[in-house]
């Protein structure tokens, strides 16, 4: 099958990640996987199938090669990859990384986005049953997968090391953070630090977000923490096991893909609902969890500070129920749905 992928750009991220691990094994597989990139795009994984790189800054149906599937994701990317659709360059398939008029600017365009195609892919049942209500819609679930490469190295065993609070954040500025609600984030991991100052909090960010960002490297400047930027999936797994309690305060993620990855290392998880984390969340089981109005997640975090059994209970079961996700059946899932949408294409 002849697929292309029109992305923005391939930036290190969940989405971005979800896309790569997609099209590259797919490639592996015996697809024709292209993806097609604006001139301004850049990219930061490794991709194991050609890069096509138009001409201007915003793609036109003109870019598309001919192929089997078009796959858009972003809602910027939704009407151009229909349009080259109708041009007869494949079918138009759409799989939403995140429900973009929740949290995003321009959400009456976001929102439109979703009655272009029937053909619908999504992340998680919540991400499922938002769109269904609101579009009519109800999408096929490909679920998110972790690597291999992430897995627990068991560097807690060593005796006397301090305990260890990280989170990840990104780049603020740009609109596209809100909902990962840093400044509460950082407001319960200051409460955490003054009420335990021999907890070590790392903040992980992307190396070129925190080289652009003059508010994170504010933020990181003044020695409340300890500045972790990894550049690639080892060193994040590294940083990932490093960490006795990982944190997210995020309140709206089709898929939430760090809280999976942090629990595959072997990482106790302490978040806040946010939808789509719920695929692989219990609450008390293998994870802490809070809705945002209850304020909780400093408490959360002290909590498992200070219960080191219930702390390595729950990393235990988390780093269990994560095994299930894996790359390999979300491309199995992914190709079938593909083959079932093209199968009943036209009627």
């Amino acid at each position: 099958m002849r697929l292309t992928f029109p992305v923005l750009t391939l930036s290190r991220g969940g989405a971005q990640r979800m896309i790569t691990e997609l099209a590259n094994r797919l490639a592996e597989i015996g697809h024709e996987v292209v993806v097609l990139l604006p001139s301004h795009g850049f990219v930061e994984y490794e991709m194991k199938c050609p890069i096509i790189t138009a001409p201007a800054t915003v793609l036109t149906e003109d870019d598309f090669p001919y192929g089997d599937v078009i796959v858009s994701n972003y809602y910027t990317t939704v009407p151009v990859a229909e349009r080259a659709s109708q041009q007869g360059k494949g079918l138009h398939i759409r799989l939403a990384l995140c429900y973009e008029p929740n949290f995003l600017p321009d959400n009456n365009q976001s929102f439109a986005s979703y009655g272009i195609t029937r053909n619908l892919l999504v992340l998680s049942r919540w991400q499922q049953e938002v769109i269904r209500i609101n579009h009519g819609i109800k999408g096929r679930i490909v679920p998110v997968g972790v690597d291999s490469n992430f897995h627990n190295m068991h560097f807690r065993d060593t005796p006397d090391r301090p305990l260890i609070v990280s989170a990840i954040m990104r780049r603020p500025e740009g609109g596209f953070s809100g909902h990962r609600e840093q400044e509460y984030l950082i407001q319960q991991l200051d409460m955490v630090k003054r009420l335990h100052p021999e907890v070590e909090i790392y903040i992980m960010t992307p190396p070129a977000e925190f080289a652009a960002s003059l508010s994170l490297q504010a933020l990181l400047n003044t020695g409340r923490y300890q500045l972790r930027t990894p550049g690639n999936d080892n060193e994040l797994a590294y940083h990932y096991n490093e960490t006795d309690i990982f944190v997210s305060a995020s309140t709206n993620d089709a898929g939430s893909l760090p809280g999976l990855e942090a629990m595959r290392c072997g990482a106790a998880l302490v978040t806040v609902y946010s939808g789509g984390n719920l695929e692989y969340c219990a609450h008390g089981q293998n994870c802490l969890m809070s809705y945002r109005h209850e304020n909780r997640l400093a408490a959360d975090i002290l909590t498992l500070i200070d219960d080191r059994e219930l702390r390595r209970r729950l990393a235990a079961r988390g780093e269990q129920d994560s095994q299930r996700f894996t790359w390999e059946r979300s491309v199995q899932v992914f190709q079938a749905e593909l083959f079932e949408m093209v199968s009943r294409q036209g009627t």
